[in-house]
């Protein structure tokens, strides 16, 4: 049985704390998921320009390096794209729900399916449908090549609990990618190809549509598409000092915060 999941951390109480203003002047070190990447990098820089503060430094990975970096002081926050995950995450951490963000289906562009079942999805990811032949509303013919993403992707973690019954696991044969832009890449340059990307990467490529509804953020934030997760900013213990400081103001829900968030994101705030 899969671990529990952590109810999200009361941000209020945290975000109350006081500031040490000498705590300022280094830049922030942030790193982990792709997925919470593009958003990561847009408020460093909108932080920055609004608050005169140093940019923070913003990398990419993966949820779980983010998760385990942090951990270890190689960050002062980890970008993770999955929930926090109860006996399984370093004790001590603190998550900060910042958005929520849509997961796709795609397909090449050769391949515009509109739309798949859940029962679709499962038998192509699990390795049951093998040939387009067998998808309905296909546009190409041959192989089914399948591409996933590797055990420390928290899309990969998003896609299983979404899409797939707990049981049932994505076919060994699927080609895992480290991340989202590499899965964008391989999906936009072979006609048989399906993946899952995060909506940010979906450029490019055909967001296949789930149970009838289109993959997009206007469904996503009407809850009508239900592959939606939360983006999350982790810290060892309590956030104080600049990184306290960085965090009040991603989660302040102010209208130069929201607009960034609301371009491919969901706001939270």
């Amino acid at each position: 049985m899969r671990p529990l999941r952590t109810l999200a951390v009361s941000v209020v109480a945290i975000l109350a704390l006081t500031i040490p203003s000498a705590a300022f002047g280094r830049a922030l070190i942030i790193g982990g998921s792709t997925s919470v990447l593009p958003l990561a990098q847009k408020l460093a820089a909108a932080y920055h320009k609004a608050t005169h503060q140093p940019t923070p430094k913003v990398t990419g990975g993966q949820s779980d390096i983010g998760i385990s970096g942090v951990a270890e002081g190689r960050f002062d926050i980890g970008d993770s794209s999955r929930d926090p995950i109860e006996g399984v995450d370093p004790h001590g951490l603190t998550f900060v729900r910042i958005a929520r963000d849509g997961v796709c289906v795609v397909t090449n562009k050769a391949n515009p399916i509109a739309n798949m079942s859940t029962s679709t999805v499962e038998e192509i990811f699990t390795g049951q449908k093998r040939d387009w032949s067998e998808v309905p509303g296909a546009k190409v013919s041959g192989p089914i090549e399948v591409f996933d993403r590797d055990g420390a992707s928290g899309t990969q973690d998003a896609f299983q609990h979404i899409f797939l019954e707990e049981n049932r696991k994505i076919t060994s044969s699927a080609t895992a990618k480290t991340s989202n832009g590499l899965e964008q890449q391989v999906v936009g340059i072979k006609k048989g190809a399906i993946g899952f990307v995060s909506f940010a990467y979906a450029a490019g490529l055909n967001p296949v549509g789930y149970n009838g509804v289109a993959c997009n953020l206007r469904n996503a934030r009407s809850g009508q598409y239900l592959g939606v997760r939360n983006f999350w900013m982790a810290t060892k213990g309590n956030p104080k000092g600049a990184t306290l400081k960085f965090l009040k103001w991603v989660t302040s829900g102010k209208k130069a915060v929201n607009n960034i968030i609301n371009t491919q994101w969901i706001s939270v705030y």
